[in-house]
């Protein structure tokens, strides 16, 4: 089973940000966006999850049009973490994690859904935070409140803005190992938007690339993973290099 989106289209005014992409989601895989800021990237990910309405074109979950399944039906199959996530109500980890099975439980929690919230605390290390107030945890560890938070929803499809934003190496390091292993022990599907080219190419089964609200590129990171590729891509040279396995982008010393 899987994701389909067909000849999907969306327009703000005049600006054309999505331009009529296709393309196949396969399920039990770690897919990664990427493209320069503007490319649409965030805008189709808003669409796939029914946050946004297409202008034109279908999205397919499993096989049925997205457009078919009702709202509390889509959150038992795809959720999605949002790039910028603030909490306003003083929230501790746990209480954060339990919004996961609002879709089963409408606020009710019986006590299955306390095992799978427990469930999900656990998975992602969080047992010593779990009655800490979101605001008190550091960038790191609000991040995988927010993972285990999704975890407990308990989706096959787990769509997430631009995870790593404002995360250090450390914590973003943490962050797609926790995903990585999400996908290989639990069967989630991982789609992301990410702007590090060398994480995506490290963790992703598939990428797709975006310019301009067009699909420029779909395939395996070492296809990818060439100067000339992510110079259509980035409109700038990137020196690839084969370090221990995997092809790494050193953007940082592009143009010397």
């Amino acid at each position: 089973m899987a994701i389909q989106l067909n000849n999907i289209c969306k327009k703000y005014g005049n600006q054309t940000i999505i331009d009529n992409i296709t393309l196949t989601l396969e399920k039990g895989k770690i897919i990664s966006f990427i493209g320069a800021n503007g490319a649409g990237k965030s805008t189709l990910l808003n669409i796939m999850s029914r946050l946004l309405k297409a202008d034109s074109g279908e999205i397919y979950l499993d096989g049925t049009a997205l457009n078919n399944l009702k709202s509390e039906d889509i959150a038992k199959k795809l959720s999605i973490l949002k790039q910028n996530n603030y909490v306003g109500l003083k929230l501790t980890v746990a209480e954060l994690v339990a919004f996961g099975r609002f879709p089963y439980s409408a606020g009710n929690l019986k006590m299955e859904d306390k095992k799978i919230i427990d469930e999900a605390i656990e998975y992602l290390d969080l047992q010593k935070l779990r009655n800490h107030y979101i605001n008190e945890l550091s960038g790191g560890q609000k991040q995988r409140a927010f993972i285990a938070m999704i975890l407990a929803q308990d989706t096959n499809y787990i769509l997430l803005d631009e995870p790593l934003n404002n995360l250090d190496m450390k914590h973003s390091l943490q962050i797609m190992q926790v995903l990585h292993k999400l996908c290989i022990e639990k069967n989630k599907t991982i789609i992301l938007v990410i702007h590090d080219i060398n994480f995506a190419s490290v963790y992703s089964d598939e990428i797709f690339a975006l310019k301009n609200g067009r699909l420029i590129f779909s395939g395996r990171p070492k296809k990818l993973m060439n100067s000339e590729t992510l110079n259509q891509i980035f409109d700038f040279n990137i020196p690839v290099y084969d370090i221990d396995q995997h092809k790494l982008g050193l953007y940082f010393i592009a143009n010397k």
